[in-house]
């Protein structure tokens, strides 16, 4: 059975946890928008003079395979930058950022908002905390991210777990897990997805399948978030599948984008878009503990992105996802060689990871935390990215950083310790 009172449009009310609801806009804060007003005189912000800052201007190179050249931030714009600035983040960026939204997306509405963070897990994680109370049940994928569930854990969230396969999320393991909820508990009010490059799984979601799952959600008034630092490491770059942002009638999804894996982990600049109600009250939390992300990242971006214009940026990300596309092939041709017969994989069609399933192996965590290490070898034990305590053989490999070469030989010392592992548990006796 379906929620028998549905949201009324524009009310989140019922979606707000108690402190997200009692959040008050910062006296201080609130004041900032302002400043930009022509004739305005403040004396009321605790602003400190740009005179005293010591930076005149910023020069940075650019890589010949970005253009080249070099680029100069005249005072101006970086004594703003260097000045505190809206939470949201600085205009001019927002402005950019929502120009590429509307042109990657299309969404069937106007009115979405953008809120800038301090990379997307600084927004996601406010919005965990805007949605959930303790004890608040998650939908989520099963193996999910692991950064997440370090957040999520502490925060007292308990988890339904949703299995995913090749094709990402199931839209029939959802429409069952909500028609089937028992009566006496409160349904799941929240969806949390990374439904491309999925990390660790690195399958992804398509149109077809986000639609159906879109319209479970719109039935059981359950809200979307989207979290898609993958988006733009697509290995197809002909053809980026509709997101749940582009196909949001009803204003029910969350879309958090990143710019850690296509310009700089460093940076750590990250936007969270949609819904105003929803967008401003994550911005009221940044208020009183981010205050805004960093100008001087923001000012750095924004001229890069001003200087390439939206062709640029794409070819820049199309040439960032051929670099990682490589990167899985030799991961791909390496596996086939070293672990025939010891795993089995998915071929990921985006991102950084693949999702080994160690045959014969009922618990991959010793084996990956212990021995591997010995044999110098670091990968992450599968139980660890999943919402609910378990034994598991899978394993998640990374083959952003590691060459060819290092790949073909981390994953010799991979199936060799399996080997071992399954003759040393026949030798025992084990089944």
């Amino acid at each position: 059975m379906a929620n028998s009172a549905p949201r009324s449009s524009g009310d989140y009310s019922n979606f707000f946890t108690r402190r997200s609801a009692s959040r008050q806009p910062s006296a201080i804060r609130a004041l900032q928008p302002m400043l930009a007003i022509p004739g305005m005189i403040s004396l009321g912000g605790g602003n400190p003079n740009t005179e005293t800052f010591p930076f005149q201007d910023l020069t940075f190179t650019l890589k010949e395979a970005a253009g080249g050249g070099s680029i100069t931030i005249p005072t101006a714009k970086l004594q703003a930058a260097l000045q505190y600035s809206p939470t949201n983040g600085i205009p001019e960026f927002v402005a950019w950022l929502k120009d590429l939204q509307s042109t990657m997306h299309s969404p069937p509405y106007e009115s979405y908002e953008i809120c800038v963070g301090n990379g997307s897990q600084d927004v996601l994680t406010k919005t965990f905390e805007m949605l959930l109370e303790e004890g608040d049940t998650l939908l989520i994928e099963a193996p999910a991210y692991v950064g997440s569930l370090a957040f999520l854990k502490p925060l007292g969230a308990k988890f339904a777990e949703l299995p995913v396969d090749a094709q990402g999320l199931d839209p029939d393991v959802l429409e069952r897990t909500l028609r089937d909820w028992p009566s006496g508990s409160p349904r799941p009010k929240v969806l949390y997805t990374v439904p491309v490059g999925g990390n660790p799984t690195g399958t992804s979601t398509p149109a077809s399948r986000k639609q159906k799952v879109y319209d479970v959600c719109t039935k059981y008034d359950v809200l979307i978030l989207e979290d898609d630092p993958y988006y733009y490491l697509q290995f197809d770059t002909t053809h980026r599948p509709k997101t749940y942002f582009s196909i949001d009638k009803d204003q029910r999804v969350l879309r958090f984008d990143s710019l850690s894996k296509i310009f700089s982990a460093g940076m750590r600049l990250g936007w969270v878009t949609g819904p105003k109600e929803l967008v401003s009250r994550i911005a009221l939390h940044a208020q009183t503990t981010l205050l805004h992300p960093s100008g001087l990242s923001q000012c750095v971006a924004l001229a890069l992105l001003e200087q390439w214009g939206k062709d640029g940026f794409l070819a820049h990300t199309d040439r960032v996802a051929a670099f990682y596309r490589a990167k899985r092939d030799a991961f791909i041709e390496a596996a086939e060689k070293r672990l025939a017969g010891v795993a089995e994989w998915v071929v990921p069609d985006a991102g950084m990871f693949v999702w080994l399933k160690l045959l014969g192996i009922k618990d991959s965590s010793n084996l990956i935390k212990t021995k591997a290490v010995e044999k110098k070898v670091l990968l992450v034990p599968g139980f660890e990215f999943f919402p609910n305590e378990r034994t598991t053989p899978y394993v998640r490999a990374s083959y952003s950083l590691a060459t060819a070469e290092q790949m073909d030989e981390a994953l010799k010392r991979l199936g060799e310790l399996v080997r071992e592992a399954r003759d040393e548990e026949k030798a025992a006796g084990k089944p």
